[in-house]
């Protein structure tokens, strides 16, 4: 989705994680490709200080913040409620959907005080919308669900600031981390019970991320769009 903003004009990108190896190759990469200004920052979404202090030094460096893409999450699936550990689940809820919170907290306060609106971009999941089969991940699919309300909240809040706030929920996404033995069998149900028979391609969420960003929506705020092959349909 970084490359696909970078693609159609962007100024200028900052990204923001906890691998420092993976975001600095993600940065000197889209600076070389795009030759536009590209900076990681370090930072756990979990920790409010550090994001805002983040931020701020994204608007200091770059110049504004415009765009906000929120996609930190993990999964926890195949993990039965009857057992699943507690500390687990206060991780998982801080990094899908408090570290959402906190990072659009802060970027929406650069933007008020801007004073040019701006767009958040949330990723939910189909995962918020149904309770997704076989797998066991009651943690996530809640998480994912208060994700794509929150969006619908902050947008309800903001729209007075000219901030949009939406969301895009995928389906079942040919991603690295479904790239593993242990899924095989899973991706098999996961393909049948999508009526277009296959995962989705990663380059399939990009032009939703560009709408979303840019201008063409500047009438859209509060909506959810879920992009997975027709799963939520059954």
């Amino acid at each position: 989705m970084s490359e696909a903003l970078c693609e159609v004009g962007c100024k200028a990108i900052a990204i923001m994680d906890v691998l420092q190896e993976h975001g600095d190759s993600a940065a000197l990469e889209l600076n070389k490709k795009y030759n536009i200004p590209a900076a990681f920052y370090k930072v756990d979404v979990r920790d409010a200080e550090a994001v805002k202090e983040v931020m701020t030094s994204i608007a200091a460096d770059l110049g504004s913040v415009d765009v906000l893409l929120c996609s930190a999450g993990i999964a926890d699936s195949n993990m039965p409620a009857e057992t699943y550990d507690i500390e687990r689940f206060r991780r998982l809820i801080d990094i899908n959907l408090t570290g959402t919170f906190l990072c659009a907290q802060s970027a929406g306060q650069i933007m008020i005080k801007q004073g040019n609106g701006g767009s958040i971009i949330f990723i939910g999941s189909m995962s918020g919308h149904i309770v997704n089969w076989p797998q066991e991940q009651s943690c996530y699919n809640a998480s994912k669900a208060g994700v794509i309300q929150l969006g619908k909240s902050l947008a309800a809040e903001w729209s007075k600031y000219n901030i949009r706030v939406n969301s895009i929920s995928p389906g079942y996404m040919d991603t690295a981390l479904n790239r593993v033995p242990a899924l095989e069998a899973q991706k098999k149900l996961w393909c049948s019970r999508t009526p277009m028979n296959r995962l989705g391609n990663v380059d399939e969420l990009n032009s939703t991320a560009v709408f979303l960003a840019s201008n063409a929506s500047t009438f859209m705020t509060g909506s959810d769009i879920i992009i997975d092959g027709g799963y939520c349909c059954w």
